[in-house]
């Protein structure tokens, strides 16, 4: 049967493969446009299985909320290089990951690859992923969301920073009592708490939110310190206290200097807002994704990369 160009567009339209693997397709499917999608799903499968030892440590993370902020996501998507991550092809990608991400139900990121993918219910997201991979020529993973529903007199705000390096998603509690004429401040306030995440990496919204444990340990250990030091028992706890609250002020958002004005802390900067509006904004919890953080990268040596091309 004759391949013709009309047939390689309508496959290359279904699928988003190149076109001469979808000619390749069709000449081995005789023309039979499923099977050519088929044959391009098992060889995508195969092409995917081959890259996915490979180290995806780039990408992009993307935050979206509703239109009505009661609901959003932040979602991490990898791929092997920087350039991939710049690709329009690769970024239509992600948002269509983020907005399944925010109307599903999945808890897991394993739960939502099995889903329907929402733009094309005749396959699910893992299968559009493998096209991804297949098409792309990469490593490709979505490696992590995590989704938000605001409770009463809550909103969900987001800021994406650096093209999709670091993205923030924080609720911010706003009191049932906050009327149209505060949104404007409210809202300000909110884009500045992310921003002042994203900048700051806290890893707790205050310091009665740390983990005893890990606060009673840092106080034995820094304790422990003081006393190698030759400082009596007493001393020794007091300089321990002090040690410690200066760590809070580096791990928890509330005892951080804020950043858009020197002298106040961001608790003292939310009170600021409260004085002047007939709201008290608050945090209520907050998630900071940053691109590729705690993967562990290959080292690349490029001389010695070329030395070996060189040498055959």
């Amino acid at each position: 049967m004759q391949i013709t160009a009309t047939m390689v567009k309508e496959l290359r339209d279904l699928s988003g493969a190149g076109m001469s693997a979808c000619k390749n397709a069709l000449v081995e499917a005789e023309g039979d446009i499923k099977r050519a999608q088929e044959i391009l799903r098992e060889k995508g499968l195969a092409a995917a299985a081959k890259k996915a030892g490979r180290v995806a440590a780039e990408g992009l993370v993307i935050a979206v909320v509703a239109p009505d902020y009661l609901k959003g996501v932040v979602v991490e998507v990898n791929s092997e290089t920087d350039f991939v991550a710049k690709n329009e092809g690769f970024i239509n990608f992600v948002n269509q990951v983020a907005d399944q991400a925010l109307s599903s139900n999945a808890q897991t990121v394993e739960a939502l690859l099995e889903e329907k993918w929402a733009a094309d219910p005749s396959q699910s997201v893992k299968d559009v992923l493998t096209q991804q991979i297949s098409t792309i020529g990469e490593n490709i993973g979505i490696r992590r969301f995590e989704r938000y529903e605001a409770g009463p007199g809550s909103a969900i705000v987001k800021y994406v920073h650096g093209g999709g390096r670091v993205a923030v998603m924080v609720e911010m509690i706003y009191g049932e009592s906050c009327g149209d004429a505060c949104d404007n401040m409210c809202g300000e306030a909110g884009r500045n708490i992310c921003m002042q995440i994203a900048a700051m990496s806290p890893q707790y919204v205050c310091k009665n939110c740390v983990d005893p444990d890990y606060v009673a340990k840092e106080k034995d250990f820094h304790t422990k310190q003081a006393l190698a030091e030759g400082k009596p028992a007493n001393i020794a706890e007091k300089m321990a206290e002090g040690r410690l609250n200066k760590q809070f002020k580096e791990i928890c958002l509330m005892e951080q200097e804020y950043v858009k004005e020197d002298g106040i802390t961001v608790a003292e900067y939310l009170k600021s807002v409260a004085k002047d509006h007939k709201c008290a904004p608050a945090v209520k919890r907050f998630v900071r994704y940053e691109k590729g953080e705690g993967i562990e990268k290959k080292e690349e040596n490029f001389a010695e990369e070329v030395s070996k091309a060189m040498q055959g």
